[in-house]
């Protein structure tokens, strides 16, 4: 197995970039098996919960095509490639990203975004509930990120 030290930061982008379209598959997946399934009745559904599904699903649709496009871009030119990879390599970056959650919370808001958009088209109750939690660790992402980034 190859370690992530050896790879070219290049190779990384061209990593990114291939997970990119595999999250846009997905995510178009996704969206035909809850219209075959049939959810997302409007009339069940309260305009909050309307709202934030498609905020959440063509909001993210849209964000994965944008990160598809600057990768490509960056991969295409030098001068981009060489600023994003000492954007990347940025110590205090890394260091504020870890003290607010890290790799971790990422992770957790993207299955809380996942997890509020399905309750959104299937039961109300399960939807506030998610949403209050998304909404609570995402205050506490960004807080986290402001507070730590005054400090240091």
């Amino acid at each position: 197995m190859r370690n992530s030290k050896s790879r070219t930061f290049s190779d990384k982008i061209k990593i990114r970039v291939r997970l990119l379209w595999a999250v846009l598959i997905l995510m178009l997946v996704y969206m035909i098996v809850i219209a075959e399934m049939g959810f997302g009745d409007s009339r069940i559904m309260t305009d909050l919960a309307e709202s934030v599904s498609t905020i959440i699903l063509f909001g993210g649709l849209m964000y994965v095509i944008v990160l598809i496009i600057r990768n490509k871009k960056i991969l295409k030119d030098r001068n981009l490639l060489l600023s994003q990879s000492k954007k990347e390599a940025d110590e205090r970056q890394q260091f504020l990203h870890d003290k607010s959650g890290g790799i971790v919370i990422d992770i957790l808001l993207l299955f809380l975004l996942f997890t509020t958009c399905t309750a959104a088209l299937i039961n109300m109750p399960a939807f506030y509930i998610s949403f209050t939690i998304l909404s609570v660790a995402i205050i506490l992402k960004i807080g986290s990120y402001t507070v730590y980034s005054k400090i240091y």
